[in-house]
């Protein structure tokens, strides 16, 4: 009998873990097979799963029309910072340095517990590089290093007067020591709604970072990398289950050079890379000459792609491109606005990952930016007030600027019969 017992529970361990996402040889693998996909970003899932910020059964509706079009892989923010300011998230799962939200908490439980039954994965961004949410910046607040500089809010608060602000974080001990305390939080809660522990749950594919994490400065390299390692190191130590990536961007968040991202991607406890694609912000798109800027932004971001690869197959990692995004046509915020360009420049990424299917290469999935459900625009500048339907962009952007939309019908039945093609 008791040898009968001990077969019967090395069968149970070795199913379950079958159902989380893993590495093997340089491929993810879900439930013993390859695992490919064109999947989503949604931010604020766990937003709009709260009871008190969200609606649930526009969550339920919307996850179900990503199932429908095989987008089961969701990137999702864990929880905003702080909350007091304009143009930020205000319903943050950290109001306040320790203290916690527990109807924020309740969302990204239910959240999960939904994805679950649909048999779809998360990827759990655990802070943000941008102002957006609070993030690094809200803990420098936090620990004294003066308000934070939002280029929303005053003209004077450049971009590069806020990235130089941030890029203290990565020698504020007090700054990390917070968002260490925040990882422990998180990483050993138990889902009130499943009752499984997050480090043992299958809908959570992977811990991420933080979103875009920079090192802002050549000669921050160092500290950059000994915190980002520390922090994979904590990670590792919580969890054996869920994987780890990083959040980058790629050689854009790592001062432009190829090199620094390898370096500081050199870790063997990093089990996956990433990279980020936004041609207007990079200047290779300009909607006021789509025509001419189109082909532009697709050979650059073609470039940038094959770049990474190249770094992927060296480390012998699999590699995502986890963001990329572009306008409807004159930057539109209206869902029935014209999507041509869209479409084509979507449908580049998700060529080139058929493609890396059928030659064996290591780019293994894409979430384009971001899936917005029935989320509109309140407001004619798309100006994000509280109390607003979410849409895929963030409260400091236009509100539909870079936002797929459930009534996009034809991008949708692009990327279901790619994620048809990637199944088989």
């Amino acid at each position: 009998m008791k040898k009968y017992l001990l077969l019967f529970f090395i069968c149970t361990q070795l199913c379950a873990q079958k159902q989380f996402v893993t590495v093997e040889n340089a491929q993810f693998v879900k439930n013993g097979k390859p695992y490919m996909y064109i999947g989503a970003n949604y931010w604020y899932g766990a937003l709009l799963a709260s009871k008190k910020y969200g609606d649930r059964e526009r969550l339920k509706r919307e996850l179900d029309v990503m199932k429908s079009n095989g987008i089961t892989n969701l990137r999702i923010m864990v929880g905003a910072d702080g909350g007091t300011y304009d143009y930020t998230v205000p319903y943050a799962m950290q109001p306040k340095q320790g203290q916690y939200d527990a109807e924020t908490f309740d969302g990204l439980d239910y959240l999960l517990s939904e994805m679950e039954k649909r048999n779809m994965v998360a990827v759990l961004y655990l802070t943000n590089n941008w102002e957006w949410s609070g993030g690094m910046a809200q803990y420098l607040e936090w620990n004294g290093k003066d308000e934070i500089p939002n280029p929303n809010i005053r003209p004077e608060n450049t971009w590069q007067v806020f990235m130089d602000y941030v890029a203290q974080f990565h020698t504020c001990e007090p700054c990390k020591s917070a968002l260490e305390q925040h990882i422990r939080k998180v990483l050993t809660r138990t889902n009130t709604y499943t009752k499984k522990k997050y480090t043992s749950d299958p809908a959570i594919m992977a811990w991420q970072v933080a979103n875009e994490p920079r090192i802002f400065k050549v000669e921050n390299e160092a500290a950059f990398t000994d915190w980002l390692n520390k922090t994979v190191d904590l990670i590792e130590s919580l969890d054996k289950n869920h994987l780890i990536c990083t959040g980058s961007e790629g050689s854009a968040g790592s001062n432009a050079d190829i090199n620094t991202f390898e370096r500081t991607h050199n870790n063997s406890k990093i089990d996956y890379l990433t990279m980020h694609i936004w041609p207007k912000n990079w200047q290779w798109y300009d909607h006021k000459d789509e025509k001419g800027t189109l082909p532009v932004a697709i050979e650059k971001a073609s470039k940038y792609m094959e770049e990474h690869i190249a770094v992927a197959t060296r480390l012998k990692k699999p590699i995502v491109v986890e963001e990329f995004g572009l306008p409807r046509r004159d930057e539109s915020l209206d869902p029935k606005s014209n999507t041509d360009s869209r479409n084509a420049f979507y449908t580049m990424f998700f060529e080139r990952l058929a493609k890396s299917k059928k030659n064996g290469e290591l780019l293994k999935g894409v979430n384009f930016w971001g899936f917005g459900g029935e989320g509109v625009a309140k407001n004619e500048k798309g100006k994000w007030n509280s109390g607003d339907p979410f849409t895929a962009d963030p409260p400091q952007e236009p509100q539909g600027l870079n936002t797929v939309f459930s009534s996009d019908k034809e991008l949708l039945d692009i990327i279901k019969n790619y994620n048809a093609r990637l199944a088989n």
